[in-house]
């Protein structure tokens, strides 16, 4: 089964530095718990993908997603690797939550030497309302 990825907000973070700030505090033994109020009606899917991270309207960063775990709470963790991946930038509308990423739309971990991934991302972002990259 080829494994389905989800795509989520890294709120309150400015920059990639910044979410690779949080995910290293966050970590306890080689894992980063992320909470999340709804049960994906897909988990069993989504163990084995990632958890593709969004920073300023763009997939900065994913993390493998190892396991969901309830909370005492109500609530739902996701569990994923402490080893955050750093791929290709890639223009991503902000959402609430999270949402389904399928394999073909997720963006790949290899730089393409376009120099995209080192642009600003206010810079990026009028590129990309130009249509320009």
């Amino acid at each position: 089964m080829v494994p389905l990825h989800l795509t989520k907000v890294a709120v309150g973070c400015a920059s990639v530095e910044a979410l690779q700030n949080r995910i290293a505090r966050r970590a306890s033994k080689g894992e980063v718990r992320v909470p999340t109020r709804m049960r994906p009606k897909r988990m069993e899917e989504l163990v084995g993908g990632s958890l593709h991270w969004i920073v300023k309207h763009r997939i900065v960063a994913r993390q493998e997603i190892l396991r969901f775990e309830d909370r005492g709470d109500g609530r739902i963790n996701i569990v994923c690797s402490a080893e955050l991946s750093i791929v290709t930038p890639t223009p991503k509308r902000a959402h609430q939550g999270w949402r389904y990423l399928e394999i073909s739309d997720a963006p790949s971990g290899e730089d393409d030497g376009s120099g995209l991934s080192e642009l600003p991302p206010a810079m990026y972002a009028k590129l990309a309302a130009l249509a320009l990259v």
